[in-house]
């Protein structure tokens, strides 16, 4: 496994009592997990048109953040929540969204995730995308495919629209492009099959590497929601 992937899964994974299998994305579901069990301790504040955050984002993005420094202390982060935190390499980024699907967890929906991924000068070469409620480990290493739980994932095979199931986010964080979107979703239904509409982008992208979706498209993400996709 790439020495930076095992430090993101590391991260993303000790947040659910599962201890600290292999790293950063595991230590951050651990937190979600125990707060999605505990929703009075939970508190939440917009900080844009309908655009949330959590405390737990705030601890997640912390675990996060600490369990990379202590390997490597001289890499870029960039996270959602606090923005970035520039080290001596900038050729190195490490770009984290502790909690994409915030709304979805303040709601009590169980389907949001951990999303990391590591660019080298420019380009995404590791990836982890964590789902703390399924237990679904979904990582990638450029040059080596992509894997769920450590087995190896095949993408949908379709060379067309026809048949396809297809997932879609709305931007309801910028609701300018409306129309747009509108357009775009009525020209690919009458093409596909239908539509998924989740609510967490890094959980689409993972279920496209794992063929439970054929594809996926959004207007207006931003970097820390699809790095890890």
């Amino acid at each position: 496994m790439h020495p930076m992937l095992t430090i993101a899964v590391r991260a993303a994974r000790i947040t659910t009592g599962s201890g600290t299998r292999v790293r950063a994305a595991r230590k951050a579901g651990n937190v979600i997990a125990k707060n999605y069990e505990t929703p009075d301790a939970v508190e939440a504040s917009q900080k844009g048109s309908n655009d949330f955050v959590t405390n737990v984002d705030k601890a997640a993005e912390a675990v996060i953040i600490d369990t990379i420094r202590k390997s490597y202390p001289q890499h870029t982060i960039i996270t959602e929540e606090s923005g970035e935190h520039v080290g001596t390499d900038q050729d190195v980024q490490w770009v984290i969204d502790p909690l994409d699907g915030t709304t979805n967890f303040i709601k009590r929906l169980p389907h949001f995730a951990v999303s990391i991924a590591v660019r080298i000068k420019g380009r995404t070469e590791v990836a982890v995308v964590y789902d703390p409620m399924r237990n679904e480990l979904f990582t990638a290493t450029r040059g080596q495919g992509a894997q769920l739980n450590g087995y190896r994932l095949r993408g949908s095979t379709a060379r067309d629209l026809d048949g396809t199931i297809l997932a879609t986010g709305f931007p309801f964080k910028a609701k300018q492009y409306a129309t747009t979107y509108i357009n775009i979703i009525g020209k690919l239904f009458t093409e596909c099959a239908d539509f998924r509409r989740t609510g967490s982008a890094a959980l689409d992208l993972a279920y496209v590497a794992a063929g439970r979706v054929d594809g996926f498209f959004e207007i207006g993400l931003r970097p820390w929601d699809f790095a890890a996709g």
